[in-house]
């Protein structure tokens, strides 16, 4: 027969137990109580921005709370990457980010200071970017095998549009593939290495697409040679990819929402479906694809897999390149 004693002590010990779990539980069920912030790394009016404005309003529906968009430019993404991680992980504030602000920034960047894996909570992906190869319409060659027969052969230059940028990170992968050395030519700005390939101060540019480049491929004043994700990309229709020529070669430009280190597992599940459910609504995969991005959704763990991927494929290309940003 138990005495009052150790049923009193029981009884205790049964409400701190309870008491420890419920407030996590309760954090859960009643998540969102109050505005999320959805930080932003760039400046309004540019592609993330823009997506995050479409997903704005209905995240605030199936949420049913308002999600503020906040702007945080500066230090290519890395002040808005550490306002994050100094957050509390209660999904009330998160990051929308791409792989280059988990995978790349860290490394070219001396004064980042953040992990892109360790800091981060993976929460979902909202869509991909391939890259394309295009070179001048004067040089003599008609696809990526000719160019770069014609790299091993002639002196050969490629921009970028700087120092530690995603387009010259996955020029020198497709470099190590092919086995052909190339000079990188930095710039400042998508704009001038478009300007710097049509006239030929270049022979390749590996870069995001856009609408004034796709005139120009229109016009013959740009061949397209390639794009850089792993599968072909239904905005470059009939295009064939860098990896059906060197196999294993895929450097694509992917978005997702991430948010600071530690956050519970059902507020993310909960987090991933709304944005899930959000990205495969027609008007936003409509507006996605005038912006030139793929829209497309994973779970939690794909994304932090993914990430870990992205890390292994550009850390090592940045070593053995010695690429810096200053």
């Amino acid at each position: 027969m138990q005495t009052p004693c150790l049923a009193t002590r029981r009884l205790a010990l049964f409400a701190a137990l309870a008491a420890a779990a419920c407030p996590l539980g309760a954090a859960a069920q009643t998540f969102p109580d109050r505005p999320i912030r959805l930080v932003i790394p760039y400046a309004a009016g540019g592609s993330t921005d823009n997506m995050a404005r479409v997903l704005q309003e209905p995240l605030q529906k199936a949420l049913g709370q308002s999600v503020i968009v906040d702007n945080k430019a500066g230090a290519g993404g890395a002040l808005a990457a550490r306002e994050v991680i100094r957050s509390k992980p209660d999904g009330y504030t998160l990051f929308f980010v791409n792989n280059g602000n988990l995978a790349v920034v860290p490394f070219v960047q001396k004064d980042a200071n953040y992990d892109g894996q360790k800091d981060f909570t993976s929460v979902a992906l909202v869509s991909s970017a391939p890259l394309v190869a295009v070179i001048p319409a004067a040089l003599p060659v008609t696809d990526l095998k000719g160019f770069i027969e014609y790299a091993k052969k002639n002196p050969v230059s490629y921009a970028s549009a700087g120092v530690g940028s995603f387009g010259q990170l996955a020029t020198e992968l497709l470099a190590s593939k092919a086995g052909v050395k190339m000079t990188h030519i930095p710039y400042k700005g998508q704009g001038p290495t478009t300007t710097a390939v049509i006239a030929g101060e270049v022979q390749l540019l590996v870069t995001t697409p856009s609408a004034a480049m796709n005139e120009f491929i229109a016009q013959k004043r740009l061949k397209l040679l390639a794009v850089t994700s792993p599968e072909p990309s239904p905005l470059e229709p009939g295009t064939p990819t860098v990896g059906s020529v060197f196999p294993g070669y895929a450097a694509e430009s992917w978005f997702a929402i991430v948010g600071p280190a530690g956050m519970p597992a059902d507020i993310v599940a909960k987090l991933n479906d709304a944005i899930t459910k959000a990205v495969q609504l027609p008007e936003v995969q409509k507006s996605f694809a005038s912006f030139g991005v793929v829209p497309k959704t994973a779970t939690a763990k794909r994304v932090a897999d993914m990430t870990a991927d992205e890390v292994a494929r550009w850390s090592a290309v940045i070593r053995d390149n010695n690429i810096r940003a200053d």
